[in-house]
């Protein structure tokens, strides 16, 4: 089977790191050709996190790429989509692989549609606003990370429509027995653009310092720095940083808003946690309430007062950190695993290529 794949990202661009680049091997393994061509650029990414603004010259570039990479479409046996061909562009070009008769899968790891049906702007809302259920609706498969986004898209009226959740090799990531120490380390992992949710956990935690010794560290959050007087260590993001978490972390969180877009996230920096045997504390949001099963694996928390219970919980007890750490890795090992996602992936690419 031959495979066109267009990422939206290379490999700095978590969404494509995790929900494509991260199958490749597997897929090669077992005969699938993958030729990818990813739309924007490691250095577009690094702009973006850092706030320097991006050439119009090099998205035109991205663009006119795209476009005639789409050309040799008819080459392949399946076209695998991250979330759309064009941003900001109607789905004309999806309507024509459909009416081509090139089989495309697209994937889903947010509600990408929100940009769009949610926009300031009455022009983009009329529109943009339905495209991505077009892109669904025309699609062989569309697979999504969770509910939330699998009930959108069957009412966009998707043929198929598949949940498989964002994974990590479980394997890969480092874990360290829980210790009775001092200070009490909180992690966070993610990038500049979800930091800002860190601002929903600044009371408890500022509360919570009051009472023991703690530390926060934060991976990937760039300059975003809301604990100003909590001793933080900021780290900017690697892949090998991110497997050593278990080491850095006694748990991690996951503070969230209540909000359209947030419904739709996957949830990934909580499997990654669980990966590491770390315990977890997370916003009652979206698939949260599924990874997290309170007082198995970590804790929900819905307020301030709910943030420090939780965090008073784990701060003080060791054993109740360990406890809770392998519950979460045992949990991530079969149900958010690599090794078990990859083999369902490549079946259901194989049920809808072409012949």
């Amino acid at each position: 089977m031959r495979i066109l794949l267009l990422t939206r990202y290379e490999r700095l661009g978590s969404s494509s790191r995790v929900r494509f680049y991260q199958y490749i091997p597997y897929l090669q393994e077992h005969g699938v050709e993958v030729t990818n061509s990813p739309f924007f650029t490691d250095e577009y990414v690094k702009r973006l996190y850092t706030g320097q603004a991006v050439s119009k010259t090099e998205i035109l570039q991205a663009y006119l790429k795209r476009f005639f990479v789409l050309a040799s479409s008819t080459a392949y046996d399946l076209v695998w989509i991250e979330k759309e061909l064009f941003p900001w562009f109607p789905a004309w070009f999806e309507s024509l692989l459909s009416l081509f008769k090139v089989p495309y899968v697209v994937d889903y790891d947010d509600a990408v549609y929100h940009r769009y049906d949610l926009h300031p702007s009455p022009l983009i809302r009329r529109l943009l606003g339905r495209k991505i259920d077009r892109v669904m609706h025309h699609a062989a498969l569309v697979i999504v990370g969770n509910d939330y986004l699998a009930e959108r898209a069957k009412q966009a009226g998707a043929r198929k429509v598949e949940v498989l959740p964002s994974v990590v090799d479980v394997q890969s990531y480092k874990t360290k027995p829980a210790a009775a120490r001092l200070p009490f380390r909180i992690g966070w992992i993610g990038s500049p653009v979800t930091a800002p949710y860190l601002d929903g956990v600044g009371e408890a935690l500022a509360k919570l310092s009051q009472e023991m010794d703690i530390h926060i560290t934060l991976i990937g959050s760039g300059e975003f720095d809301p604990f100003k007087n909590i001793p933080t260590t900021r780290h900017s993001w690697s892949e090998g940083l991110e497997r050593s978490i278990g080491e850095m972390f006694d748990i991690g969180i996951m503070p969230l808003i209540d909000g359209p877009f947030e419904r739709g996230k996957c949830g990934y920096k909580l499997i990654q946690y669980m990966a590491a045997g770390l315990p977890v504390i997370a916003s009652p949001i979206g698939v949260n309430k599924q990874i997290v099963r309170p007082g198995e694996n970590g804790y929900l928390a819905a307020s301030t007062a709910e943030w420090l219970d939780a965090f008073r919980k784990l701060g003080n007890n060791a054993e109740l950190r360990l406890k809770m750490g392998q519950s979460g890795r045992q949990q991530a090992e079969q149900l958010y695993n690599l090794s078990v996602t990859a083999p369902r992936l490549l079946d259901r690419l194989s049920s809808v290529r072409s012949v």
